[in-house]
């Protein structure tokens, strides 16, 4: 099914969309020749219709994106409160005056990219007694606009990190638009296996078996599951 048809066909649409784009997943998994379900499937769900987010999770997914706190808090605690198994990742950048609701919403944090928030995150884990995964945000394309730490910076951030004990398990990055994005995916790759990172936050709609080729263990797919946002 096309992306057009997923857009016109509302909550039935995100139902084939999530079908379609699991299919393209498997077919690229087994193209780099990598096991099947090796790289987890990111439903990102951020300013979609409540329709087309429970056709989704009516299709079985349980593994969802979204961009900010407010929305997602809002969303989904009433439906985890009724569907067991539901894990959202925070895929947006963080406020480090949002950390501590974030820390009790969501399982996994894709855009840790600067110190204060490092520390912030660190002392509210201590309070809490535990921790989401976390991954830091690398700003690939150095886009002044763009959330993320520098390349060149990355490694003191994560040095930090350590320092702080926290619970970091990869790297993401959102290469520029309209730029071929496997550059990018294999710096992000590389900076992951020098510092023995094994999470790759890489690939959405457009690019993610480009992604997975390149060895993305975790793909953020929103418009190619539910259709265009109204």
């Amino acid at each position: 099914m096309t992306e057009a048809a997923v857009k016109g066909k509302g909550a039935e649409g995100a139902g084939s969309g999530l079908e379609a784009v699991r299919a393209r997943l498997a077919a690229a998994e087994a193209a780099a020749g990598r096991p099947p379900g090796s790289v987890a499937l990111i439903a990102v769900s951020k300013e979609q219709p409540e329709d087309r987010v429970r056709a989704v999770l009516e299709a079985g997914h349980r593994l969802f994106g979204e961009n900010r706190v407010q929305e997602a808090r809002a969303r989904w605690e009433p439906l985890t409160a009724a569907t067991p198994g539901i894990m959202i990742h925070l895929v947006g950048p963080l406020q480090t005056n949002k950390a501590r609701a974030a820390m009790a919403l969501f399982a996994a944090i894709h855009s840790l990219d600067r110190p204060r928030l490092a520390e912030t995150l660190a002392r509210l884990a201590d309070e809490r007694g535990a921790c989401p995964d976390l991954l830091v945000q690398v700003n690939t394309g150095e886009e002044p606009q763009k959330a993320g730490v520098a390349p060149g910076e990355a490694r003191a951030l994560l040095a930090l990190t350590r320092r702080l004990s926290l619970p970091v398990q990869g790297l993401m990055c959102i290469p520029p638009e309209g730029a071929d994005p496997v550059p990018h995916f294999r710096l992000l790759r590389a900076m992951a296996e020098s510092e023995g990172l094994s999470w790759l936050s890489m690939g959405m709609s457009g690019d993610f078996e480009t992604a997975v080729a390149e060895g993305a263990t975790h793909v953020r797919v929103g418009r190619a599951v539910f259709g265009a946002r109204r």
